[in-house]
């Protein structure tokens, strides 16, 4: 998702983050969850709050947190009106935007399993960006109820296969017997 077109911002200025560390909790408004409910295909999005603890690491900020959401969506099977809770761990680091030689020399002493930094841009971050990303990719695209199980239509042949219409005629051609 991008950032700067997130239904919910909540910016915050790197300068802003005293040495010792920040705690921030934040709550979507009816508006925002209402733009995030519409963009992730919910019925409803009655909740959605997010807690983070941010600490200063150079020019850069780790952000270490928790989404919670409670999802109202449509159960696959029954398709009656489901609501589901979602609790999302955020672990990122935000870094200043650099140039080629910088990315360069910090990509040789990176390791493997290293993801690269979220980009700082203007020395600002987007927490409730973050939180509705976060949000988006915890979201259960199949949501079914505990209790549903999948039952054929009655009258359905089990027994039916796609080509069944096709061995019958050729039956009736004589040509079922070689």
């Amino acid at each position: 998702m991008d950032k700067t077109n997130s239904p919910w911002s909540v910016p915050v200025v790197v300068e802003d983050i005293p040495e010792a560390g920040l705690h921030i909790e934040i709550e979507a408004p009816a508006e925002a969850r209402a733009g995030l409910a519409a963009l992730a295909g919910l019925r409803e999005l009655p909740q959605l709050t997010a807690v983070f603890d941010l600490t200063r690491q150079g020019e850069g900020v780790h952000v270490a947190g928790r989404v919670s959401a409670r999802v109202g969506q449509t159960c696959v099977v029954t398709l009656e009106p489901i609501e589901n809770r979602l609790e999302e761990a955020v672990e990122l680091r935000f870094a200043p935007v650099a140039g080629p030689s910088a990315t360069d020399s910090a990509a040789k002493g990176a390791r493997a399993d290293d993801e690269p930094p979220e980009p700082l841009v203007g020395g600002t971050m987007d927490l409730g960006a973050v939180a509705a990303e976060f949000l988006l990719l915890g979201i259960d695209p199949y949501p079914r109820k505990a209790d549903a199980q999948f039952t054929p239509p009655a009258g359905s042949d089990s027994s039916a296969h796609p080509f069944a219409v096709l061995a019958a005629l050729k039956k009736r051609l004589g040509g079922g017997q070689q």
